[in-house]
């Protein structure tokens, strides 16, 4: 077995286990200073964010890694909302988001002098799950999300939903308001300037939303995709129907539905940011052009999200080549 793929399949656990508020360090030693297998601090590469694109950050890092030892990618997460507050203090090299960067938080960063790049690396699909002892709710339209999840539901049983189903109250789990996977999720279903309903259990840690849901038959939720696939067996997915469309057109997220464009309106990019003073060094520069490599994106599949197609991989190339050149 390559060194490459043992260390992607340590990978697998630390990708989806106790990722909130951690930092993980790929390099095999944190020691400051020179000289054999010591690392300077011009070696530390600090990346926080969303919890979404954790998994990928952490499997390019060990894939980084393998080539350059004496660098330490530090991945932290701390959701995509407190990615961009280390970020616009300059605090970190990267930022990972499952969401465009917000007005507020380019505004933060225009006044703190942080200039930056976005590239998208990945796609992903957004999953509504379900307990799997749940044998009625295989489907739901994005009018049945915004029913359940307004700010103003009347939605407390899920025979509120539909009278055929249990009339048992639904115990709702969800990331908590500085995620980028519930701003989206927010966007799409109640709409960018609604409100979500606040009595459900909030977590940074879709390990946690997973525990959660496993263990209460009459649970619902949602966060990424490549969760979802990690927890299958604890959690079961839900099919989403487009916009307009009833259950009978609902879709499950899966690679191909996701790549497709057919499960809609749920599937997302995923983003990450580059501090373009971070850039001028060599192993940052590196670094990011890892992710856009095919060894890159080969990652990127390993962890169960979509690579880019070659037309969003070619635009993200472009922009860090651009970005690189003006360096």
């Amino acid at each position: 077995m390559s060194g490459i793929t043992r260390r992607c399949l340590c990978l697998g656990l630390l990708g989806f286990v106790g990722l909130a508020g951690c930092t993980v360090e790929t390099a095999s030693t944190t020691e400051s200073g020179s000289g054999a297998g010591g690392a300077t601090q011009s070696s530390q590469i600090n990346i926080d964010g969303s919890s979404t694109v954790a998994p990928i950050s952490m499997a390019i890092a060990e894939g980084f890694g393998d080539a350059h030892p004496d660098v330490i990618p530090k991945v932290n997460v701390s959701g995509t909302g407190g990615g961009f507050e280390a970020f616009s203090r300059g605090d970190i090299d990267i930022s990972n988001a499952s969401r465009p960067i917000k007005s507020s938080e380019a505004e933060a960063c225009e006044k703190n002098g942080v200039k930056y790049i976005e590239l998208m690396v990945a796609t992903d699909g957004l999953t509504v799950v379900v307990n799997p002892e749940n044998d009625w709710c295989t489907a739901l339209t994005v009018e049945q999300l915004v029913q359940i999840w307004s700010k103003d539901s009347q939605v407390n049983l899920w025979s509120d939903i539909n009278p055929e189903w249990p009339a048992e109250k639904i115990k709702l789990f969800a990331p908590d308001t500085k995620s980028g996977t519930y701003d989206y999720f927010k966007e799409e279903t109640v709409g960018k300037d609604g409100a979500i309903r606040t009595d459900y259990q909030p977590n940074t840690d879709d390990n946690v939303l997973v525990t959660g849901i496993s263990g209460d038959k009459y649970s619902l939720g949602f966060f990424g995709y490549a969760y979802y696939v990690a927890a299958k067996g604890e959690v079961k997915g839900v099919a989403i129907a487009p916009k307009g469309a009833d259950a009978a057109a609902a879709v499950l997220p899966t690679q191909e539905t996701i790549e497709n464009g057919t499960y809609t309106p749920l599937s997302r990019p995923l983003f990450i940011y580059p501090n373009l003073e971070s850039l001028k060094r060599p192993e940052v520069a590196e670094f990011v052009q890892y992710h856009l490599s095919p060894e890159g994106q080969a990652l990127v599949e390993l962890k169960k999200y979509v690579k880019l197609n070659p037309e969003q991989l070619a635009a993200s190339q472009a922009v860090l080549a651009d970005a690189l050149k003006a360096e």
